[in-house]
């Protein structure tokens, strides 16, 4: 799958119900060590900003799963700082209350900075 692909998956599957973590983390499912039921259960909890509490983004906690799983750890911190540079902040609840783009954009985004980096 190529960049565009990768983000209109993670923008869909965030429109069909998966939470940000989830819809970034399975829009790689294909490249992970882990069968897609697995990496739906891992993600769930951090969705809304860790079980929402509008912590730490979905979207930022995705694409540290996807490091995570795929020996990509090194790319954490720049791909946290490329989304807080492009999208204003990392706290979910902050970005919802400055209006920023919605959620499927955010997912979308993230899911493409992944692209840039695996």
């Amino acid at each position: 799958m190529d960049k565009e692909e990768r983000m209109e998956r993670a923008r869909g599957l965030h429109k069909q119900g998966c939470n940000c973590c989830q819809a970034v983390v399975m829009a790689y499912a294909d490249r992970l060590p882990i069968d897609q039921e697995a990496a739906m259960n891992v993600a769930a909890p951090f969705g809304r900003g860790l079980a929402g509490m509008r912590e730490v983004c979905g979207c930022v906690s995705g694409m540290a799963m996807v490091c995570g799983l795929t020996g990509h750890t090194a790319d954490v911190r720049a791909l946290t700082e490329k989304f807080r540079a492009e999208q204003g902040d990392i706290v979910c609840g902050r970005l919802l209350a400055a209006g920023k783009k919605p959620c499927p954009e955010m997912v979308a985004a993230a899911a493409g900075y992944l692209a840039d980096r695996l």
